[in-house]
């Protein structure tokens, strides 16, 4: 899957609650907006083994390690509580309790739930982007299997219910509903029900609705954040940029079609751009390569070499202002070991580092690029890590740029025009312009 669920930490994480409101508020749309607001919840989290809908609907979400929103399925409605993801295309419940699962949905307690028989055409031909093939199981039903890089691995067959997001339903939108297999993050399982497929495949829920575009807005930590399905014009919101997305109509081994897949052209820290061919950057004959705007992963991975040059110029130009931690066997999440001791209190001003794509510019600085993973009180000092990793570390062959980076940018993700738009802003202060906030 082109979503990478790192869901490692080493400190607690802030979890957010979700209660529904429904607010009107001023955009281009003439529907008003239905707004799901959220409140925090702070809980410790553990160590993991990882080697044209008429109206415009917005619904919040939270976010820790992974981005999660509240809606409900089937008839009558149980609610759930999912991750969004725009790495993946198929949406998934948990429907069989487990010692670790503390919400499910049970497809028998729901009237308009119906199983996809294997001779189904969703189940011939809708299933074709799956990076593991459907099969068909003894009793006849479309049998689907879904792997996450932290070897997560979930079996279960495909069904329809009714989908109500924000106030509306949405009948006969295809899931899986999963009844065994192996979770290696427990305590994730325990707080959410499922995942929520947002790329650009047939399966995808936001294909599946049929929305021309949808927008999110992440914000730091202790603050709320949205999620907007349909197409609205806000003042307050500056002009976007937008970068194409990439379309690929031959199969390639490593090349996701379906992922939002951008053109990422060069890097710069600070003013100086990486001394780096831009060959390195563009997918090579076998799809491996390809860049990916991914709400399911954290922080942002590149390939071994563009990140080693990366590594080295940032360490070049904040040598004397940061202290390398000299410690070879630390490696926060796995593939990212570039750390510093910072003395305690802020860290101090470092260079930007700038992902620059075709036709635009994200900018990456503060406590987006210096991530605080713990202290260390018998020095004194707190210990921050450089929040871009080594996929190669991963086994991943893809450059994959994680939400952490989007946090306090608005991101709009057009189907129609096939681009994706960004610009910054405050997501705390858009949360209250959209009457989510105090």
């Amino acid at each position: 899957m082109a979503s990478f669920l790192l869901l490692l930490s080493l400190l607690a994480i802030t979890l957010f609650t979700i209660f529904l409101q429904i607010q009107q508020t001023t955009a281009s749309s003439p529907q008003p907006l239905l707004v799901l607001p959220l409140k925090t919840q702070t809980l410790p989290h553990g160590l993991v083994s990882l080697p044209r809908p008429s109206s415009t609907r917005k619904l919040s979400f939270h976010h820790n390690v992974t981005l999660t929103v509240s809606l409900t399925v089937g008839t009558p409605p149980q609610t759930v509580t999912m991750v969004l993801d725009t790495g993946s295309e198929l949406s998934w419940l948990h429907c069989k309790k487990f010692p670790n699962t503390n919400s499910i949905f049970d497809p028998l307690l729901s009237s308009s739930y119906t199983p996809t028989p294997c001779t189904s055409p969703i189940c011939k031909t809708r299933t074709r982007d799956f990076s593991i093939p459907v099969s068909c199981d003894m009793k006849k039903l479309c049998h689907a299997t879904v792997s996450y890089a932290d070897a997560t691995s979930l079996e279960g067959n495909l069904a329809a219910d009714t989908f109500t997001i924000a106030g509306s339903g949405q009948p006969g939108t295809i899931f899986g509903c999963m009844d065994s297999g192996f979770s290696s993050n427990t305590n994730e399982d325990s707080k959410t029900t499922g995942l929520m497929g947002m790329n650009r495949g047939s399966l995808s829920l936001v294909t599946q609705m049929g929305f021309p575009k949808f927008s999110y807005c992440i914000s730091g930590r202790d603050a709320s954040g949205v999620l907007l399905f349909g197409d609205a014009t806000f003042k307050w919101l500056g002009p976007l940029k937008y970068t194409p997305l990439v379309k690929m109509n031959t199969p390639l081994p490593y090349f996701d079609r379906v992922a939002y897949t951008v053109r990422l052209q060069g890097i710069r820290v600070g003013s100086k751009p990486l001394q780096a061919p831009k060959t390195i950057f563009a997918p090579d004959h076998t799809g491996a390569g390809q860049t990916m705007v991914d709400s399911g992963t954290q922080f942002t991975f590149l390939l071994g070499s563009v990140y080693t040059a990366l590594r080295n110029e940032f360490v070049e130009q904040t040598r004397g202002v940061l202290t390398l931690l000299e410690d070879p066997n630390f490696v926060f999440e796995g593939a990212m070991d570039l750390c510093f001791r910072v003395g305690e209190g802020v860290a101090p001003a470092v260079p930007a580092v700038t992902m620059v794509f075709e036709g635009a510019e994200m900018s990456v600085s503060g406590e987006r690029l210096l991530y605080r993973v713990g202290g260390d009180v018998a020095k004194g000092s707190d210990v921050y890590c450089f929040t871009f990793g080594n996929s190669d570390l991963l086994g991943i062959e893809a450059y994959v740029i994680g939400h952490h980076h989007q946090q306090n940018v608005w991101m709009e993700f057009d189907l129609v025009n096939s681009r994706v738009g960004f610009a910054d802003t405050r997501c705390e202060l858009a949360s209250q312009r959209l009457g989510m906030g105090p």
